[in-house]
């Protein structure tokens, strides 16, 4: 075992430092200051080298973190670089945004034992920001072209994961997708703050760069069927996301100036890439001077208490209807929020919205917790009697997201869904019960997490391949018949 490693405990944990407050709520600039090298190297050195790397094994792509700490702690960064691309295809993004806090480094042996855990989404961002910096991320290199081709639905990270790991091996990949821009809830969804754009954007280009063929403003259903795309291709991969919001049914909900959370943060990140919106420059969708009140707990609704912050909203309260403990966001998110000024009101549930034409205020019930539901969580129930008003000229809705209805708006009614709207996949094909139609991502698992849609990605890629692979074979066999 290498002497740089196992230090932890004589180095305490570190993580990069905050800008100031002040600072960071007057811009949208990431929050975090990047690790000089000294610390990169000296954080890592804190790793234990456990003999079953528990940081791994909670890691959705099975990252090798423990090889590629290794390998910083001893100055190998371009090894490092390789060993951390070779299972992520955007490790530079998910050492942005990734719940370490709930996966790697809450699961981390040393942080268990009270150590505190090594900070390996902070040295994840480093080896890849060195790497692009460096010069070391380059095209694709095909050694040989193939003619079979797939198309891809979604410009999202599923999509990008899949069309890069089918690029690899020569195919010919043309992704679709409805936005401006490819990159989906990464470009339009996840404020700078926490995914500065120019991130996005040069992984994107770098993807063109290898060959893959990119349709924007191309709406499957309208600018042609499922159908007519599938006889295009050889395969096709479903990668939408899920996009359509959770609605909130109580008196009132059809005021004005309550919004969906995806129209806040599109607004507002399309503001930051320099479009002409409307209705961010009217006011509407603009948070500034107004007492808003966001609805939720997850981290959705941490990006939209942190985006009204930051365009100077005159309060901010977000209403979560269990306690801290049980929010299903990232705690390190909550904290930064408070830190921000943000106010929680803990255990309280909107009962009505209050207004003639446009809503001034979100009446509430006072929530107590009982007995554990079905997540495993203490169920939220309602204290009678306990009704009082929060005042609010902008309120977001950040209930989670549902899939849209893709066989109609695709055109393509023989699509099998589930019970909740996902797409139907075989688990262990990843094909639907269209023949060499796949899916992949937030449409078949429902809305979940950036780095478990790159793993489905990178799965599809290979299911797909095998497909393309059984077609040249069927048509080997068909020929000697």
């Amino acid at each position: 075992m290498s002497k740089k490693m196992l230090k932890f405990v004589d180095v305490k944990q570190e993580t990069p430092v905050k800008r100031s407050t002040v600072k960071r709520k007057g811009d949208f600039k990431e929050i975090y200051d990047e690790f000089i090298t000294d610390k990169a190297k000296e954080q890592s050195s804190r790793c234990s080298q456990c003999g079953v790397p528990f940081c791994q094994v909670h890691c959705p792509l099975s990252n090798n973190i423990p090889d590629w700490l290794k390998l910083t702690a001893e100055g190998r960064l371009k090894e490092a670089y390789e060993i951390s691309q070779s299972t992520n295809n955007m490790p530079e993004v998910c050492g942005r945004i990734c719940p370490q806090d709930r996966l790697c480094e809450g699961n981390c042996v040393i942080e268990q034992s009270g150590h505190g855990t090594v900070t390996i989404g902070s040295v994840e961002k480093y080896i890849n920001d060195t790497a692009w910096e460096k010069g070391w991320v380059k095209p694709i290199k095909v050694k040989k072209e193939l003619n079979q081709s797939i198309g891809i639905i979604g410009a999202g990270p599923a999509g990008l994961a899949c069309a890069e790991e089918l690029r690899k091996s020569g195919y010919q990949v043309t992704i679709y997708d409805r936005y401006d821009r490819p990159g989906g809830l990464l470009i339009y969804g996840i404020p700078n703050f926490k995914l500065e754009k120019f991130v996005v954007e040069r992984r994107t280009k770098l993807l063109k760069e290898s060959g893959i063929k990119f349709v924007q403003n191309f709406e499957v259903g309208k600018d042609k069927s499922l159908y007519e795309l599938k006889e295009k291709h050889d395969a096709i991969l479903i990668a939408t996301g899920v996009y359509k919001a959770r609605e909130i049914n109580i008196p009132g909900h059809n005021l004005n100036n309550i919004f969906p959370a995806m129209d806040f943060l599109t607004a507002s990140n399309r503001k930051g890439l320099g479009d002409k919106v409307t209705l961010f420059d009217d006011g509407t969708l603009n948070a500034e001077g107004k007492d808003v009140v966001v609805i939720g707990g997850g981290d959705t609704a941490m990006d939209c208490v942190r985006t009204s912050v930051r365009q100077k909203a005159k309060s901010v309260k977000c209403l979560y209807r269990r306690d801290r403990e049980n929010m299903p966001g990232s705690a390190r998110e909550v904290g930064n929020a408070i830190e921000e000024g943000v106010e929680f009101v803990w255990l309280t549930s909107p009962k009505s919205f209050i207004g003639s034409t446009k809503v001034e205020a979100v009446e509430v019930n006072k929530m107590k917790l009982g007995e554990p539901d079905s997540s495993g969580r203490r169920r939220p129930e309602i204290e009678i009697g306990t009704e009082y008003n929060v005042k609010a000229d902008l309120v977001i809705k950040s209930l989670g997201f549902d899939p849209e209805n893709l066989p109609k708006l695709f055109n393509a009614k023989e699509l099998a869904v589930s019970q909740w709207g996902t797409i139907k996949i075989d688990l262990k094909t990843m094909q639907t019960n269209l023949d060499g139609v796949f899916g992949a991502g937030d449409i078949v698992r429902g809305a979940s997490l950036v780095v478990w849609a790159i793993r489905d990605g990178r799965d599809a890629a290979i299911q797909i391949e095998k497909y393309l692979q059984s077609l040249i074979g069927k048509d080997k066999s068909d020929a000697a018949a």
